[in-house]
């Protein structure tokens, strides 16, 4: 039990083992109490109490099988038996002091003991113990027994004018080298300022001893002997719950190290399913994950074969001999050009493996949307204008209410140069006729929502093709424009990662050329909610 609550709350052994030991010791102690065992313990108890709490810590951490609980019940059942072979001699004792404390009277100022001849005889016959009395006047003045019989402590004594006497109290003391077991009481005397009288009576332990050895063998005797049977069901039922573990063992040490199917987990222990759940999600995950790496290496080689190719062929024309220095330059040009294509479809590459790696756990920081996107198209109107393209921001100004968002700066401000990277890459522009370009920051503070847009006047992308243009290295037919198609899946990637929506429709319908409007959604409920 301990164990499975380990496993299914997440808590360390030990601390359940720990937790169901101290369980286990308040419900012995209300037993104790409610059999009304008595507390005081003598000389030898007080010698075993740290032989037992010993055996106490040591079978607590271990495991809880018959064997380990054996010395806790051994501990228990000889206190128990101890106090419970004690009940009947202590009644006899307190018996024989009642009897002795009614013999002590005043007679002319004096006090007086008169016990019988066949009384002493009576009180000293036992073949087993040796019995011993004492009757002390009020001055401690020996009237009867036993002179060396050891005295109750003075904090036991009643105080003067304390009610008539009537308890008698028990104690363990030594007598001759001898534990014994004490009994006594206090007598008020008929006389001036009411002194006291001390009646004790004492025996030595032999007769509890064989009684308590009596009860433990009556009780543990009848374990003992299950005691084998007991170990041999634990042993089998251990094997037998072990070897479906040793089996899955086996099977996956027999495993390729390429398999990464599942394991089956219809035939392992209750307790080990979830476990064996765990490591299929993880078989899954690092499957989906090794498939990924090796689409996205087979695409990036494919893609960065054709301008390695022409950089190769390029180089080659440059070489010939009778080339004239215009052939020469249109190669250099051809080669710059070619190189500028593989760095460019390299830095794409690079980061959307950078997006992809950081989807499980992103650096969340307050981010001003606003202020990210005219940033990055102040950066990119030097290349808009050598295009001839009206490059432009208008909507929310940077600091405005309700443009910030939690999430990665870096990530957010790659998301949107690839945005405007691809329209300033797909949209046609003369001198004549320049392509205009418009990046959008809406807010709508009430309604939790940042909304992201870019438009431009481009051919746009035809309605079919639009879930494909987010797979790696697709490119719409008919654009005659050289891009890594890497642009749109990095968008993708990073807008999942921040939880927002994107969708592309057109910027203009109707047109000869409808442009293309993308538009990202980005939830700000919980920055809301967190303020």
């Amino acid at each position: 039990m301990a164990a499975r609550l380990a496993f299914n709350a997440g808590v360390d052994v030990a601390t359940a083992v720990s937790f169901r030991s101290l369980i286990t010791a308040a419900v012995v102690g209300l037993i104790v109490a409610g059999l009304r065992v008595r507390q005081r313990f003598t000389v030898r108890h007080r010698r075993m109490l740290p032989v037992i709490g010993l055996l106490i810590a040591v079978q607590s951490y271990c495991l809880y099988s018959a064997v380990a609980r054996l010395p806790v019940a051994l501990a228990l059942t000889w206190l128990v038996a101890q106090s419970i072979a004690g009940k009947p001699f202590d009644r006899a004792l307190e018996y024989n002091v009642r009897v002795l404390a009614q013999l002590v009277n005043v007679q002319n100022q004096r006090v007086q003991f008169n016990l019988p001849q066949p009384a002493r005889e009576i009180l000293r016959a036992d073949d087993s113990d040796l019995i011993y009395y004492q009757v002390l006047g009020p001055r401690g003045e020996l009237l009867s027994g036993e002179r060396d019989l050891p005295l109750p402590s003075e904090e036991d004594k009643p105080l003067p004018g304390d009610a008539p006497l009537r308890d008698v109290y028990l104690r363990d003391a030594e007598m001759r080298g001898l534990d014994v077991r004490v009994a006594y009481t206090w007598v008020r005397l008929d006389l001036p300022g009411d002194p006291l009288a001390l009646v004790q009576v004492a025996e030595t332990r032999e007769k509890r001893s064989v009684l308590a050895t009596e009860i433990i063998k009556g009780v543990l005797l009848p374990q003992l002997v299950l005691l084998p049977l007991a170990v041999l069901l634990v042993w089998l039922a251990l094997v037998r719950g072990i070897k479906p573990l040793s089996q899955l063992e086996e099977r996956i040490r027999a495993r390729k190290p390429d398999d990464l199917s599942p394991l089956d987990d219809h035939a392992v222990p209750m307790e080990v399913a979830p476990l064996v759940s765990s490591v299929n999600d993880l078989l899954t995950r690092l499957k989906d994950s090794i498939a990924t790496q090796k689409r996205f290496l087979a695409d990036a080689a494919h893609q960065l074969k054709t301008p390695l190719a022409g950089l190769r062929m390029q180089a080659d024309l440059a070489q010939r001999e009778g080339g004239s220095a215009d052939e020469l330059k249109q190669s250099l040009q051809q080669i710059g050009r070619s190189s500028i294509r593989a760095t460019h479809t390299v830095n794409q590459l690079l980061a959307l493996a950078r997006a992809e790696s950081s989807s499980a756990a992103i650096a969340r920081l307050p981010c001003d949307l606003a202020e990210l996107t005219t940033q990055v198209v102040r950066d990119l109107v030097p290349r808009a204008l050598d295009r001839h393209i009206d490059l432009g921001y208008d909507g929310a100004q940077p600091g405005a209410r309700g443009v910030q968002l939690a999430g990665n700066p870096t990530l957010l401000t790659e998301m949107i140069r690839n945005l405007l990277d691809n329209a300033i890459l797909y949209t046609p522009s003369s001198p004549e006729k320049p392509g205009v370009i418009t990046a959008r920051v809406l807010a709508d503070p009430f309604g939790h929502v940042l909304i992201l847009q870019v438009e431009d006047s481009g051919p746009g992308i035809p309605e079919a093709e639009r879930d494909l243009v987010f797979q790696p290295f697709y490119r719409a037919l008919g654009t005659n424009v050289d891009g890594s198609g890497l642009g749109l899946p990095i968008v993708l990637e990073i807008a999942n990662q921040h939880g927002a929506s994107i969708t592309l429709e057109d910027a203009h319908p109707g047109q000869a050329f409808p442009g293309l409007l993308v538009t990202l959604r980005f939830s700000t409920a919980d920055q809301a909610a967190g303020e």
